[in-house]
């Protein structure tokens, strides 16, 4: 991914949430590229298999068992070689099931748990598939959601922010607080050096004070 003041370029990996549809609208911004989070299909086939609904749901959970049993094997590999054995590999996989998911829909009846799955799948699988084209995009977006979920239990915690403001304030400091995580940082080290430095800091250095950037000051350069 390319970034850029206001503006960036690349790929987006997403679970199909209709409020990114904007950022990745190809008319728009065709410098970028819409993927699917494959989990999100996997998991509509999972619940089918649990309820013990539909035999579709067992037979697709081993279809995706295997595309996910090649990832395992690509990932300590280059982004090159990556993508050379998910086409060698995965793709054929993807193929066929793509061939057995449009017999299956023919045989089961519109608005069932069965024809949902199976409608979400091919429904988005050009994203679910873009994975297959660059070895940097992941399989699916279960990284980040295992980073996220802190927040997510938290919410009805946190309804009561004050206001507006303030929630799309604490918004900003827990997205402040996971990417300190996520660049090694200790968050309470980060924040505390962040904001002692803040008042002093030049606008034009600014950036410098971002999770990815920072350094502690005692570090820093003069």
């Amino acid at each position: 991914m390319q970034r850029g003041l206001g503006r960036w370029s690349g790929t987006l990996l997403t679970d199909r949430y209709g409020g990114y549809d904007s950022v990745i609208d190809p008319r728009i911004h065709p410098d970028r590229l819409s993927a699917g989070c494959v989990a999100h299909a996997r998991r509509k086939f999972d619940e089918l298999a649990r309820d013990g609904t539909s035999p579709i749901g067992d037979e697709a959970i081993r279809r995706y068992a295997r595309i996910y049993a090649v990832e395992a094997e690509l990932k300590d590999m280059s982004e090159g070689e990556r993508r050379a054995q998910r086409q060698e590999l995965a793709k054929p996989l993807w193929n066929k099931l793509k061939t057995w998911l449009a017999l299956e829909r023919r045989l089961v009846a519109d608005g069932g748990g069965a024809a949902g799955a199976i409608d979400y799948t091919l429904g988005h699988w050009s994203p679910l598939t873009q994975y297959l084209e660059d070895g940097a995009v992941a399989i699916d977006n279960n990284h980040l959601e295992r980073q996220i979920k802190p927040w997510a239990m938290g919410r009805r915690a946190w309804l009561f922010a004050g206001s507006e403001l303030a929630g799309q304030r604490t918004a900003i400091v827990m997205s402040l607080v996971q990417s300190a995580r996520l660049n090694g940082h200790d968050p309470w080290a980060y924040l505390r050096d962040v904001l002692q430095r803040l008042p002093t800091q030049r606008s034009s250095q600014l950036e410098d004070l971002l999770p990815h950037r920072w350094q502690p000051a005692s570090d820093a350069a003069p």
